[in-house]
């Protein structure tokens, strides 16, 4: 009967109500693994149990019960524009709506550049720049001293920042900000696993861990396809770049 729940789960993944006949014992639906669920009401009527979940599920997963903002901070040539980009097309492969966008200003080598990502289960109806993200990344750190890379960013959000430093020599540099805070040192990540700098796979592994995007399995799937298709000429590099975002989901802290 469990078997024949999960595959009801997978089956209904856009419907928060799943139904069962009357034979379905109670116990076999509240003995499910915690992870499935966060909140379970359980209603009998008519000859029918209906239960009615709190979270949304897609093939067994647990995904975000809302829509999230996230802002990007790099400079030209470091990919933080490829990055949202690459998890906009991830996150809309597992079904979700999404929005990937740069805000275009002097397209140089080296000047700070900024990019967005909106995510979540329900429609997006809204397309201007984000003004108040639930969290912020920073790809390179001597942004920190020229830019305002907290403005708007919620407190109940997060700000996850490239940088070899700790974080008590970080948070000087944040203007105050009063939410989490999260590092990686993406040189070491990149230089480890690539033999050469570039910080901007290390970042989209990071930021999808900290603000719980999607499943780590799910999400590496994905890229490994994302990659496989991006470098096909080049299916060297496929390696050393799926190394790189197992090993940032490790170091970001």
């Amino acid at each position: 009967m469990i078997s024949s729940f999960y595959n009801s789960i997978e089956l209904y993944s856009y419907s928060s109500i799943i139904y069962f006949s009357a034979p379905t014992k109670i116990s076999h639906i509240r003995n499910l693994p915690r992870k499935t669920t966060d909140s379970l009401y359980i209603f009998y009527q008519n000859g029918i149990i209906i239960v009615f979940f709190t979270v949304f599920m897609r093939n067994g997963v647990q995904y975000m019960k809302k829509n999230i903002e996230i802002r990007w901070h790099g400079r030209g040539g470091q990919g933080a524009k490829t990055a949202a980009l690459l998890l906009a097309d991830v996150a809309f492969n597992t079904g979700m709506h999404v929005q990937g966008f740069p805000e275009y200003g002097p397209e140089r080598m080296g000047a700070p550049i900024t990019a967005y990502n909106r995510i979540g289960e329900s429609e997006i109806r809204v397309h201007s720049n984000i003004y108040h993200p639930d969290y912020v990344v920073v790809v390179d750190e001597t942004l920190l001293h020229s830019v305002d890379v907290t403005n708007g960013l919620k407190e109940d959000g997060a700000i996850v920042i490239n940088t070899p430093r700790p974080k008590e020599e970080i948070l000087p540099l944040l203007n105050g900000y009063k939410g989490s805070v999260y590092t990686i040192d993406a040189h070491k990540v990149s230089m480890e696993t690539l033999g050469k700098y570039f910080p901007n796979s290390p970042m989209l592994a990071a930021i999808v861990k900290v603000a719980d995007i999607m499943d780590k399995d799910v999400f590496l799937s994905q890229m490994q396809a994302s990659y496989e298709h991006k470098f096909a000429k080049k299916p060297e590099v496929i390696d050393g770049n799926m190394r790189a975002l197992k090993m940032a989901f490790e170091e970001v802290k």
